[in-house]
């Protein structure tokens, strides 16, 4: 007899056994040696008589040494709810072995099999005299029986009807095989078992259960790896499609899911539901390999759109991938390899003068909407610290915020900078195009410094971002959505630039809805000494120098001087000083030639004259002076006396070069 590989693992006298079955059950004399040695067994006999196999006897006798009673035939049930997790813990693993079983078993129309977990419980059964789900068939619950002996031995096993421990499965003169359902690392998973009457139980019965175990394993090993697979596409961060040969949507993981907003019930529609854009999915099948990072925009099917780059690879089922990934976020990883994120806030805007508390008010009005901001101020006065403090206490402070010196790009790459390109655009533009700083802007602020410097033909462009919300890459056909809060800053008189045609009109109006004026140093001279002494601390800490404070002598000095570069100024006059310094203070000596030189040229008690007037009459700003004087440098008053506002006088004085501290310092000599 040629024996089947798979019952390898049996011992002679099992095979003897095995080859002894036919169609009928065994004979009388071996039935008589079993009942024999079952009863020697529960009269405590400890040696194995002939007769009985040893794996046999070894479980009756743990059985009885378990106190079970072999009349006891009743089924032990798991509790209902622990029953209901191990079911749902199972799913695939019943659905895998339930199509198996049923096909077992039209060749055992007469018996029945199930299906239990690695503890015993049973799972899933089909055919006649069903074993109830729940029920636990550990042989230390229910004694010697095939399912619970293939369970302690972790094999494949046969048990004839005359060799089960209960009474009752005795007389029920069936037979059983159970062959375990490993995993692919080899671990029992479950216990497959047949049952049937002795004339549809024969040698090869084992080898059929055998296989038909193995096949459930196969199939359980294959859903394991395609669940690996479908974890990694759905922790991957970007979207993938997965079209069929007709072009339809075989699986969307869980990033595509939220690109577009759908569930997997979209799952062989075909792929245009995913959202209008100019790709079709003749398109994607036609295009093989060639498709990378095609920049297409969708519209979805409430009306917003998604911006994504698309890539497809082909399947060698003819179908295809089609991967996905959003602009918006891979412009989040450019932003924070290029670090466009606003560091200041109000708080850390250092002042306490009136003129600077007025505009940190109106900078704090300005954070509380969306409405797009102009701040006006001279060069380092400071305007970009405003513009992120009220992005950073706005909603947006999460977003990005990006800052563009509209005056330092030259005047033909303005639009490409601002709006970005498409590739082939122009001679050298990048592959695959590149995203302008609105695009890497959206869902934040973008700060347009120098506004008055940028072209006209870009003013245009600005113009339609402000109106529509859209900007439009340099050589491309269609715009795109962006949603960006626009802070703009220059230090021209933008009126001024309208009435010389050199600015829009309308963009001026556009970008003047809330504006501030960020006062010059010369406006604020009792914050001389708050940011002298701040800028004092941050230098001495970065340079490692004991550096304390300024000498009443230096600080009066610096008092006395107009700064011309405002803070910027001041910050870089105690760097410098804080380098030369050689004591803890600063002294006269360690600060700029210039600034000393002034303060020697100006005598205690003079105030300085004004810079000629070039776009008003010198009766003008003599009136200005006359009520400067008049009012001790009081501008409020000065302005009620000429009947223009606080505001509209400040903005005269900063063009004459006047500054109220001058007469007041003038009264008090």
């Amino acid at each position: 007899m040629t024996v089947n590989p798979q019952l390898m693992a049996f011992s002679a006298q099992d095979l003897d056994y095995l080859t002894a079955l036919g169609p009928a059950s065994l004979s009388e004399g071996p039935i008589a040696a079993l009942e024999q040695a079952w009863l020697a067994c529960q009269d405590g006999r400890q040696d194995r008589p002939e007769g009985v196999r040893q794996v046999i006897w070894d479980s009756w006798r743990r059985s009885f040494g378990a106190g079970l009673d072999p009349e006891d035939g009743e089924y032990r049930l798991v509790a209902p709810e622990a029953l209901t997790a191990t079911l749902t813990a199972n799913r695939a693993l019943i659905a895998a072995a339930a199509e198996v079983m049923r096909g077992l078993l039209a060749y055992n129309p007469r018996g029945h099999i199930n299906l239990t977990d690695a503890e015993g419980t049973t799972l899933y059964f089909c055919g006649l005299d069903l074993t109830p789900v729940g029920s636990r068939l550990l042989e230390s619950v229910q004694g010697t029986n095939c399912t619970g002996l293939a369970l302690a031995e972790d094999r494949l096993m046969y048990v004839l009807a005359e060799e089960n421990f209960g009474t009752g499965l005795r007389r029920r003169r069936m037979h059983c095989a159970a062959a375990p359902i490993r995993d692919a690392q080899g671990r029992t998973l479950a216990m497959l078992t047949l049952t049937a009457e002795p004339g549809w139980f024969h040698f090869h019965t084992l080898g059929t259960v055998q296989a038909a175990a193995e096949a459930v394993s196969r199939q359980m090993a294959l859903q394991t790896l395609l669940d690996e697979q479908q974890a990694v596409l759905e922790v991957l961060n970007e979207g993938l499609v997965v079209l069929d040969e007709r072009g339809c949507i075989k699986a969307l993981n869980r990033y595509a899911r939220q690109l577009f907003r759908v569930g997997r019930d979209l799952l062989g529609s075909p792929f245009e539901r995913l959202g209008q854009s100019e790709l079709t999915a003749e398109m994607l099948l036609r295009s093989g390999e060639g498709l990378r990072d095609l920049d297409c925009t969708f519209e979805l099917p409430d009306r917003s759109h998604l911006a994504c780059l698309v890539s497809v690879c082909s399947l060698e089922q003819g179908g295809r991938i089609v991967s996905l990934r959003e602009n918006r976020r891979i412009r989040e990883i450019t932003r924070r390899i290029i670090g466009t994120q606003a560091s200041y806030t109000f708080e850390t805007i250092q002042g306490s003068s009136r003129a600077i508390q007025d505009a940190l008010h109106l900078g704090r009005i300005a954070s509380r909407s969306d409405s797009t901001t102009l701040i006006l101020g001279e060069s380092g006065t400071g305007k970009e610290l405003f513009a992120q403090a009220i992005h950073n206490a706005s909603e947006r402070c999460r977003g990005p915020f990006v800052a563009v010196n509209c005056g330092a790009i030259p005047r033909d790459l303005v639009q490409s900078e601002l709006f970005g390109h498409v590739e082939g655009a122009f001679t050298g533009s990048a592959r695959g195009g590149s995203a302008g700083k609105f695009e890497l802007a959206d869902g934040g602020t973008i700060f347009l410094d120098e506004i008055g410097d940028m072209s006209f033909d870009a003013q245009v462009s600005l113009l339609r971002v402000l109106q529509e919300g859209e900007v439009t890459r340099v050589g491309a056909k269609k715009s795109q959505r962006v949603d960006v809060r626009i802070i703009a800053a220059t230090h021209r008189n933008l009126s001024q630039a309208v009435a010389d045609g050199a600015f829009r009109e309308d963009l001026y109006y556009r970008l003047n809805v809330l504006n501030l004026t960020v006062p010059p140093l010369r406006m604020r001279r009792e914050d001389i000494p708050l940011l002298a002494r701040y800028f004092l601390g941050r230098c001495a800490q970065s340079l490692r120098k004991s550096v304390l404070d300024l000498s009443p002598e230096a600080l009066e000095i610096l008092l006395a001087y107009h700064w011309p570069g405002n803070v910027r100024e001041l910050e870089n006059t105690i760097e410098r000083a804080t380098n030369l310094a050689m004591s803890e203070l600063i002294q006269p000596g360690d600060l700029p030639l210039e600034i000393k030189q002034r303060f020697q040229q100006l005598a205690p008690g003079r105030v300085p004259e004004p810079r000629a007037a070039l776009d008003l009459g010198t009766h003008e700003m003599n009136a200005i002076i006359a009520a400067l004087k008049d009012t001790r440098g009081n501008v409020r008053v000065a302005a009620r006396q000429l009947n223009v506002s606080r505001g509209g006088l400040y903005n005269k004085m900063q063009r004459f070069g006047l500054n109220a501290d001058a007469f007041r310092d003038a009264a008090s000599g």
